[in-house]
């Protein structure tokens, strides 16, 4: 079998179980589980599947993010009354975490150049907050997603092991009062999984259309977000719904 027809017999095979393990494709292709391993890793990079815990997971229903330049224009003016509101939650020496969503980037914008210490997994952020010279910026490093220019991936996930946050602002795709926040892309979740787990306060920024959508990750139940800031357009019954799972709510 040639190397091209085993990349795409692994991939066939984890689309349609939905999940191999390394053993399981080695003994279909009868090739050595150190050679499914180094295939996994080139057919994850290459965007194919995804690596698990002893195996692979199939990317084929994973629903794609939309593109920073199209996220930037949808709903800019709410994103910026959000961002503006959040920023006030800031207090000169925080360590914050701003993650790769529109409004965190909006925040980036406004932001004083106070004394902070933010850490982000996006390169629109970490440029934003180049040129303020009391601001120091750390950036997560990692698998770049071109469409939300944001980093993910194990080598993001465990740079952020190595910190202990104030305060954590971000987004998301979907907010459902029964099943919690979610996102688009399960790499992107995890990430925000992990900032959420080292950060004292969750502040989670999001304008009305992300109410009452469930995506395709679940990143974290609503028990976990103290502050939730969004916009008017949110009708009162769903915002007492939100207050009634004790998170401070502020609509601007």
């Amino acid at each position: 079998m040639l190397v091209a027809e085993r990349y795409d017999m692994i991939v066939r095979l984890v689309n349609e179980k939905g999940s191999m393990r390394v053993t399981e494709l080695s003994e279909q292709c009868q090739v050595t589980e150190e050679t499914i391993r180094r295939d996994l890793d080139r057919l994850e990079r290459q965007g194919l599947l995804r690596r698990s815990h002893g195996g692979a997971v199939s990317v084929k229903d994973e629903q794609p993010e939309t593109p920073f330049s199209e996220r930037e224009i949808t709903y800019a003016e709410e994103k910026r009354r959000i961002a503006r509101e959040a920023i006030k939650l800031i207090q000169p020496q925080d360590r914050i975490i701003l993650d790769a969503s529109t409004t965190a980037w909006y925040m980036a914008e406004s932001l004083p150049d106070i004394p902070l210490t933010v850490l982000t997994n996006s390169i629109r952020v970490a440029t934003q907050l180049s040129n303020k010279e009391k601001i120091d910026v750390i950036s997560t490093g990692g698998l770049l997603l071109s469409r939300s220019l944001s980093f993910v991936g194990p080598l993001a996930e465990r740079s952020l092991d190595t910190y202990y946050v104030d305060k954590v602002f971000l987004s998301c795709k979907g907010i459902h009062v029964e099943r919690g926040i979610s996102e688009s892309n399960e790499m992107q979740g995890r990430v925000k999984q992990k900032m959420v787990g080292m950060a004292d306060k969750v502040i989670l920024l999001a304008d009305a259309s992300k109410f009452g959508v469930q995506a395709f990750t679940h990143v974290m139940d609503l028990s976990e977000v103290h502050e939730l800031i969004t916009d008017r357009r949110l009708s009162t019954a769903v915002i007492d719904q939100f207050k009634e799972q004790s998170i401070n709510v502020t609509v601007v």
